[in-house]
């Protein structure tokens, strides 16, 4: 490509951006545009999650598509609607150099109330292990390949940083910290690891673990929380800028799954009083 053409599609890339941040100056369609990220929705409950009327989430629904940021499909006579490509990914990627050091904000809204979140304890080995699996085999979750040992895992986790959340008593997800080096200067960082079952998908359950790990990081000498993510898995993506994770970079080519490069998306939070 030449130095002429490389202008010319660095200005385009610039001109799409301006005109998706100006279209998010409405509070109502950033709101929006989050709970699509989080994974396709039909109309009719995104009117009733957001509280719009038809008629006004119709104007922001074609202000949305017409930069780009949604697709909207028919699936058997339902309007659903999804992020196009990566619209959103690329919107946040833009956003840290807009304002790297921006208030961490909590957008994440209503909280599920049938569900439960407690420390982990030694008879949950089991049920944490087997959500593991079921995220490896996501493809779309981990770099691992197969599920650590119990001993494995006591070994790498923090132990004050390890929650379950179970619904009827059962355990349907998990959250952990993981520290990010041995080095005492780095021992505020930590890495952050979120599984959700299958079954409890779609209820709430990352919202809730998310919020409870970030606000027990902020209580502790955790000062900041990072997270590595495929960029394929915006609804995970989205889940943690909903709690004040920011894009710091895309690692490309950062490691092989199944034989194949893949890239991952680099987020972290701090803690408030560390960004002043």
């Amino acid at each position: 490509m030449s130095s002429e053409t490389r202008s010319v599609a660095a200005a385009e890339d610039t001109d799409v951006l301006a005109r998706r941040f100006a279209c998010l100056g409405d509070p109502a369609r950033l709101r929006v545009l989050q709970l699509a990220a989080v994974g396709p929705v039909e109309i009719a409950a995104l009117a009733g999650e957001t509280g719009i009327e038809p008629s006004t989430l119709g104007t922001h629904l074609e202000a949305l598509a017409n930069v780009g940021f949604i697709d909207v499909d028919v699936q058997g006579g339902t309007s659903v609607i999804r992020v196009a490509g990566s619209a959103y990914s690329d919107l946040m990627d833009a956003a840290k150099i807009v304002s790297p050091r921006a208030q961490v904000r909590d957008t994440l809204g209503a909280l599920p109330t049938d569900v439960t979140l407690r420390r982990m304890a030694e008879r949950d080995w089991d049920g944490v292990r087997s959500i593991y699996r079921e995220g490896i085999g996501t493809g779309t979750a981990t770099f691992t390949t197969s599920v650590p040992s119990a001993q494995k895992l006591d070994e790498q986790w923090l132990p004050d940083h390890r929650w379950v959340a179970e619904i009827d008593g059962r355990v349907v997800g998990w959250a952990t910290l993981s520290p990010t080096s041995s080095r005492d200067c780095y021992r505020g960082v930590a890495e952050n690891s979120i599984y959700v079952g299958g079954a409890a998908r779609g209820r709430g359950v990352g919202k809730l673990l998310l919020r409870h790990q970030v606000q027990a990081a902020d209580t502790s000498e955790i000062w900041t929380v990072q997270s590595s993510i495929f960029p394929e898995n915006r609804a995970s993506i989205a889940l943690h800028q909903a709690v004040g994770f920011r894009i710091v970079g895309t690692r490309s080519r950062i490691a092989q799954l199944g034989g194949q490069w893949r890239d991952t998306l680099f987020l972290e939070r701090r803690r408030e009083s560390q960004l002043h």
